[in-house]
């Protein structure tokens, strides 16, 4: 994966880019938080915007408000699927833009960030993916981390020590359909397999030190309930044994410990990064804070 310095994110001379972007959002049951992320794409200051909204069958009140946003949202698909990467899929297929991206109904892009990303592809022909930095939020929209990409090679996929935010990621449509879009067996990191692909076929990846969205965790979400734990686990080891014809042995898992260590220690920014993130964390904590007033009222 390449890294881009921040002087050569954009184009020179600041020019309108002029390639369109698809915006797919996957909505169901996610009622909360749909319209902060509706809002969150169709404010962006973006001309060639193509926004898709596919609901297989919400039942909380969702389709409401995507009907309330029908005179700005290009297609709406209400129609069952067999899963996300299914929906994605049949979403991207009524998509009409030059650029990919897909965003959840319980996350946000960031302001402007669809800007840096058509200027970016638009002055780099050769790029295929692009990702961005972001944001884990709570349930209230609370930022609680920094999330920072790295190091996106087949290497990190198999030793599961990369790190990339799907929110924050965009493809070429071209390089999509040459994989054939998202893997509709796989129910947990369709994202994942897809960036795999593009690797085994040597397509350019790249990462941009930007902050272009935020990832939202809450007790509903797949990564804050861990309800496809197992499955995951079961899909990463299908990888492994795809790209090396082998099972993963003790080895390979204290190799990836390995590498992740190394990676924090070469990489200071985003060791300082999770270390202020967390100090953040328990200063804010509600238990660290009673402590601290009980330890103010005894040496009172």
């Amino acid at each position: 994966m390449r890294e881009v310095v921040s002087e050569d994110r954009i184009g020179v001379g600041g020019g309108r880019a002029t390639v369109k972007i698809s915006i797919v959002t996957l909505s169901f049951n996610q009622r909360a938080y749909l319209q902060e992320a509706l809002d969150s794409v169709l404010s962006q200051s973006y001309q060639d915007l193509d926004y898709i909204v596919v609901d297989p069958g919400s039942t909380d009140g969702s389709r409401e408000i995507i009907r309330s946003y029908s005179d700005r949202i290009s297609t709406t698909i209400f129609e069952p699927d067999h899963g996300a990467a299914e929906g994605l899929n049949v979403g991207f297929g009524k998509a009409t833009g030059d650029i990919y991206g897909f965003l959840n109904a319980d996350d946000i892009l960031l302001p402007g960030s669809l800007k840096c990303v058509g200027e970016f592809f638009q002055s780099h022909p050769d790029c295929d993916m692009l990702m961005g930095n972001g944001y884990k939020i709570d349930g209230s929209g609370r930022k609680t981390r920094h999330f920072i990409a790295r190091d996106f090679s087949v290497r990190g996929v198999l030793l599961e020590e990369t790190q990339w935010l799907q929110q924050s990621s965009f493809y070429r449509s071209d390089a999509f359909r040459a994989i054939g879009g998202f893997k509709t067996e796989n129910r947990t990191s369709w994202d994942a397999e897809l960036l795999l692909d593009m690797s085994l076929r040597d397509m350019t990846l790249v990462h941009v030190p930007e902050y272009w969205s935020a990832f939202r965790i809450h007790s509903e979400s797949i990564t804050g309930s861990q309800r496809l734990a197992e499955e995951s686990r079961k899909t990463h080891a299908r990888y492994f044994r795809a790209v090396m014809g082998r099972e993963k042995k003790s080895l390979d898992k204290l190799a990836a410990k390995f590498v992740f260590a190394y990676t924090l220690l070469t990489e200071p920014r985003g060791l300082l990064t999770r270390v202020s993130d967390r100090l953040k964390s328990v200063i804010s904590n509600p238990k660290t804070k009673k402590l601290g007033q009980k330890h103010l009222a005894y040496r009172g």
